[in-house]
């Protein structure tokens, strides 16, 4: 075995024997980076509110875009077992297997299936039923385009790549179909980064910052319960949230761009 395999093997089986005070130190610093990102742009005096040109918000998206498309790419091309990747998402998965306590077992069974597709799908209706109601017709057009297309994207994703998922799900959850992306990590940035987006556009500015933190919360956990529960692998989980990034930050440009087209035909 070559010797930068050797590296990457024993760092995943570190982190699978060390997994849940992983999660929870990754967990804090991802709230924790959301939190300076927000207070730095506050302090920058940044505009957060639409723009008549949403230039920067482009600029953003496209940039998004590209990282997760590109993340994405790199992982589906070392999706081959006898990869250095294969091998260290197979030890983390076998580490994981011995080390997490069945009580955390049991709570990320539960919180998993927030991000079950008939979760998702119940709130996408449920959403765009309250937007209609609100008169909000294309806020409701993006959030449907954006949660139900992201389904059809990984669905179409799973079908080209195949993998198999782990041979030992954890018996609390046992999952059909195939494995690479994770449709729960992607499904979950897209749902719940949307509802953080909604926030933003229809709440009062005291609930945006707390709406934020709750989409990452959420989003991160829920990817997270798909290893706990050993029914995918961790560059699964990574790839999907690359993929529910990436056409997150599509949906959100597209509906920039259409505001600054309504704008300027009004």
């Amino acid at each position: 075995m070559h010797p930068d395999t050797d590296v990457l093997v024993q760092r995943a089986l570190w982190a699978g024997q060390h997994a849940l005070p992983l999660f929870f130190v990754l967990l804090g610093m991802l709230l924790a980076a959301t939190w300076v990102c927000w207070w730095g742009l506050r302090q920058s005096r940044v505009n957060l509110s639409p723009t008549p040109v949403p230039g920067l918000r482009i600029a953003a998206g496209l940039a998004v875009m590209l990282l997760g498309a590109g993340l994405f790419v790199a992982l589906a091309g070392q999706l081959d077992a006898a990869e250095k990747l294969g091998r260290a998402d197979q030890a983390l998965t076998g580490a994981l297997r011995a080390s997490v306590p069945k009580l955390a077992s049991q709570i990320f069974a539960a919180l998993t299936h927030l991000g079950d597709t008939a979760t998702l799908t119940g709130l996408c209706i449920g959403v765009a039923i309250v937007l209609l109601a609100l008169g909000r017709r294309w806020l409701a057009l993006g959030w449907v385009v954006a949660v139900a297309g992201n389904g059809l994207l990984n669905d179409t994703l799973k079908e080209v790549f195949g993998r198999a998922r782990p041979l030992r799900p954890d018996s609390l959850l046992l999952e059909p179909g195939f494995s690479f992306p994770s449709g729960h990590s992607s499904g979950s940035v897209v749902a719940y980064g949307m509802l953080a987006y909604l926030a933003l556009r229809l709440m009062p500015r005291r609930w945006h910052l707390p709406a934020l933190l709750v989409a990452m919360a959420l989003a991160f956990t829920i990817g997270a319960s798909r290893l706990f529960l050993r029914v995918h692998f961790a560059s699964d989980v990574i790839a999907g949230f690359a993929s529910g990034s990436a056409w997150l930050a599509v949906c959100l440009t597209g509906i920039a761009l259409m505001r600054w087209w309504q704008q300027r035909t009004a």
